[in-house]
This record gives structure tokens, C-alpha cells and sequence, in this order.
């Protein structure tokens, strides 16, 4: 099955892994890192900056895709769309 998202195409058959994250700083310069949303919920509360919300996608161990999003509310949106792809 093929699934589209932000305008690009992936077999479903291809990906390995595809979840939701939270980008936020690690205190180190400009570097970032992907954090649990769960996580961002429960524990985060006020300790770390967020600085957007993601959705990645690994195709094997080589090829890595990330979608970042401003608000959560955009990142659920982009969710729903897939959720309505692997429905139809």
C-alpha cells in the first residue's frame, strides 16, 4: 500500500518505522533531539523547550524521513491523514 505524506510517497511494505515525537533542545549549542510525546506530556512539564513536533519515518536502517510540524495540532492533522489512507 502506498501512503502519501506532506506530498511524498512510501510503501507501506518499506517502512520499518513511523512514529510521532517532540523535537526539543538538548542544552548543547543548537542541537536537537526526538522525545516521547508521552513523555513531553508527563514529564517534560516546563523542564525542556519544544521546539516542534515531528513525524519520522525509517525505511531499513538507511534511509530516515522527518516531517516537522509548528504545533501538535498540525502533527495530529498529518497523523489523521494517514490514519485515513490505511482505512480506505
Amino acid at each position: 500500500m502506498i501512503i502519501t505524506i506532506e506530498d511524498q510517497q512510501f510503501d507501506t511494505k518499506e517502512i520499518t518505522q513511523l512514529y510521532p515525537a517532540a523535537v526539543v533542545k538538548t542544552g548543547h549549542q543548537d542541537e536537537t533531539t526526538q522525545v516521547s510525546l508521552e513523555w513531553i506530556d508527563v514529564e517534560a512539564q516546563g523542564k525542556v523547550e519544544v521546539l516542534g513536533y515531528g513525524l519520522f519515518i525509517h525505511l531499513g536502517e538507511e534511509k530516515k524521513y522527518s516531517f516537522i510540524f509548528d504545533t501538535r495540532e498540525e502533527m495530529d492533522a498529518a497523523v489523521g491523514r494517514i490514519a485515513s489512507q490505511l482505512h480506505a
